[in-house]
């Protein structure tokens, strides 16, 4: 293991989510620095943390950079401290209590399944790859696609954009059976891990319907998934940045009625995130709240043509009326 250094900045809720939606829209950001908040204690809820890991000692650039995130009202006091080595993705998720999220059971391999009819059981061991089920956003999207499912949506073509384990992936693959399912990740780590994890809950690995294709893609930005398009089910639990940056990609790759699943993103950026959706023609269904975070299920515009064209289009294809008479 390589050494990781971490600096804490401790301050109100509101500057380190202020801090956190700035760290999304740096386009030039070192990517070897994993920045993170939270509160400190759930009887706390306004003592934030924010948390910065890097694989080296901060040097006066790194803290700069993160310095520069609160803006105007830098913060007083940064603890630095070298951490001993140890995966501490891994290490934050051992010993996890199995949850429920509408129809699904997520549990790690020291908890026993539960075979009560009517609910999915995954298993879902501590990894390096982000999505066990139990942060509120991976939560709130299990029971989202629960909640599409009771609601009719139909879905033959699913792509699930940022899979991290692959359990989003493989809900969507166990609500809807026979769909063509592709999963991707801009980290290499993801793609061995989900395939680890699709073995392990016996979710079929190939390219026909009932089946799982993994590949590694930023964002929409690749040929297999553009191939395999249009979807009927495009799922994205990332960040807020990315959902508005890819919010015309994800438009383009929905077949016209189809459904869009975000997350990842703070409740103070859903107006940010809806507004970037809403241009490219995507409407709110509905909407779930879990902690600080939305998710958000949104549908394609069956016809993107606007209504005053269409009115104009009508007016054109009527049968010309006679000379004196009128329409009311």
């Amino acid at each position: 293991m390589s050494q990781t250094w971490k600096i804490s900045i401790f301050a109100n809720r509101e500057p380190i989510e202020c801090a956190l939606a700035a760290h999304e829209t740096v386009l030039d950001w070192d990517s070897e620095i994993v920045i993170a908040g939270a509160e400190i204690a759930a009887d706390r809820p306004d003592a934030w943390v924010l948390e910065a890991w890097l694989p080296r000692k901060p040097r006066k650039a790194d803290k700069n950079a993160i310095t520069a995130l609160f803006g105007d009202n830098p913060p007083q006091d940064m603890q630095i401290e070298k951490l001993p080595e140890t995966d501490w993705v891994t290490q934050s998720q051992q010993g996890l209590e199995p949850i429920r999220a509408g129809r699904f059971h997520i549990r790690t391999p020291d908890h026993a399944a539960v075979s009560d009819p009517g609910i999915v059981d995954f298993v879902i061991p501590a990894s390096q790859a982000f999505g066990t089920g139990h942060h509120e956003t991976t939560a709130g999207c299990l029971a989202m696609l629960d909640r599409m499912k009771r609601h009719g949506t139909i879905v033959r073509n699913c792509a699930d954009i940022g899979t991290g384990t692959g359990v989003l992936a493989f809900a969507a693959l166990r609500l809807w059976p026979r769909a063509i399912l592709t999963a991707s990740d801009v980290d290499p780590i993801c793609a061995a891990v989900t395939m680890d994890n699709a073995v392990a809950n016996t979710i079929p690995l190939g390219a026909r319907g009932g089946e799982l294709t993994i590949t590694i893609a930023n964002g929409m930005a690749h040929p297999l998934i553009d191939a395999r398009g249009p979807y009927d089910l495009v799922i994205a639990n990332i960040l807020a940045g990315p959902l508005i940056a890819l919010a015309p990609d994800f438009a383009r790759a929905l077949v016209p009625g189809g459904s869009l699943l975000l997350a990842g993103l703070i409740s103070s950026q859903e107006t940010e995130v809806r507004r970037a959706c809403r241009r490219s023609g995507l409407r709110l269904a509905a909407r779930i709240t879990r902690g600080d975070w939305s998710i958000l299920w949104l549908r394609k515009r069956i016809s993107a043509t606007p209504r005053r064209a269409r009115s104009h289009a009508r007016a054109a294809n009527r049968p010309a009326m006679p000379v004196g008479t009128g329409e009311w």
